[in-house]
């Protein structure tokens, strides 16, 4: 199998535009025409991890975490880093990673948590804005309909759990082809008005050219005049955290007990019990704590992440239980995401967890 097959179809589901601007998702090591016998997927790439894949014929590691995270100015063996790349590369071994691109969709690492906990009714805790695009068109009244099917096809016109969303309205348009146009109604050189109607759509930005390519392909018209729109709307799939429910409210012990069994964590830094009822959780995999304010804004019980320093427990003021499990132990489970995403589209593809730990924390 080729690479680029496996690529796309992790970038279908979590596009390189949802990464953070100081990230390194993506394809670090080999080329997009090899051909993959078979994948390991970890959270970390180590040299540990290389040696395993040498020894199980994985010529492909899927990652969490980009091995390449700064620029590298030498690549000579001085760190271990350097040394993985190195051992990688002179056993053809292709290194791909998935990081915030991952962190920062509804079906991504954070789902995967709130999945193994429990939670009903997630919502993105941070849904990012700038990223949906309005379309707007016109065409024929004959070709309304094969316009707005082709942009539903594409991707165009889904709002949170609604498809096939678009709004229409009749007008006259006019216009006049030069000699060298072949116009689909009218005669050159004439004016003519001819009804048509306006179609809009929302979409995603990172299928703007998808979309535009059904336009031109399912309009009759030799030039099509449409309008694209940035929007300041929010996009409630896209964006940082999750909250949700728990199907029944426990005590703050009882679901800290709950977490240290599911996650295996050995302690859980946590701020002041408050004595309440959990029922209202917020979840972030790795460093969480630029969101304490819209977990506390959530109306949040308690919120698990990690990564907080000692100020930071200060900032929850008793409005929330902040429940540190660690930044390995919050996305141990992301491989699953890789794994089930890669085994329903290539049934028969062979492809296994790593076995090596990475977590460079110890508890003494």
């Amino acid at each position: 199998m080729k690479l680029a097959e496996i690529i796309n179809t992790i970038e279908e589901f979590a596009s390189l535009q949802w990464q953070e601007p100081y990230d390194n998702a993506g394809l670090l090591t080999g080329h997009s025409e090899m051909e993959i016998n078979s994948a390991l997927i970890c959270l970390d790439c180590t040299e540990a991890v290389v040696e395993e894949a040498i020894k199980f014929n994985c010529n492909l590691i899927i990652a969490h975490h980009p091995i390449i995270f700064s620029g590298l100015k030498k690549i000579n063996g001085k760190n271990y880093v350097e040394r993985t790349l190195i051992k990688a590369i002179k056993n053809d071994i292709a290194i791909y990673a998935a990081h915030t691109n991952l962190d920062n969709i509804k079906h991504g690492v954070n789902k995967k948590i709130a999945e193994k906990i429990g939670l009903m009714n997630l919502e993105v805790l941070l849904p990012k804005k700038n990223i949906l695009r309005k379309l707007i068109t016109f065409c024929p009244h004959s070709h309304a309909e094969n316009v707005r099917t082709a942009l539903f096809a594409a991707g165009a016109g889904n709002i949170s759990n609604y498809d096939s969303c678009s709004f229409s309205v009749d007008g006259v348009g006019t216009f006049r082809g030069n000699q060298h146009t072949s116009p689909f109604a009218g005669k050159k050189g004439e004016l003519h008005r001819e009804p048509e109607t306006r179609i809009e759509v929302i979409f995603s930005q990172e299928i703007q050219s998808k979309v535009i390519n059904a336009l031109f392909l399912s309009h009759p018209y030799e030039e099509v005049a449409y309008d694209i729109l940035q929007l300041e709307n929010v996009a409630n799939s896209i964006g940082s955290g999750i909250t949700g429910t728990l199907p029944q409210s426990v005590t703050e012990t009882d679901f800290l007990n709950q977490i240290k069994k599911i996650f295996g964590c050995k302690t859980i830094r946590h701020t002041e019990l408050l004595g309440k009822k959990i029922e209202r959780v917020s979840v972030c995999g790795g460093a969480g704590s630029f969101l304490l304010k819209n977990a506390i804004i959530s109306k949040s019980d308690i919120y698990i992440s990690s990564d907080f320093k000692y100020h930071e427990f200060f900032d929850a003021e008793k409005k929330i239980v902040i429940a540190d499990i660690g930044h390995y132990e919050s996305e141990q489970f992301t491989g699953e995401i890789f794994y089930e995403l890669i085994k329903k589209k290539f049934t028969t593809f062979a492809i296994r967890f790593s076995e090596i730990n990475t977590n460079p924390v110890n508890y003494f």
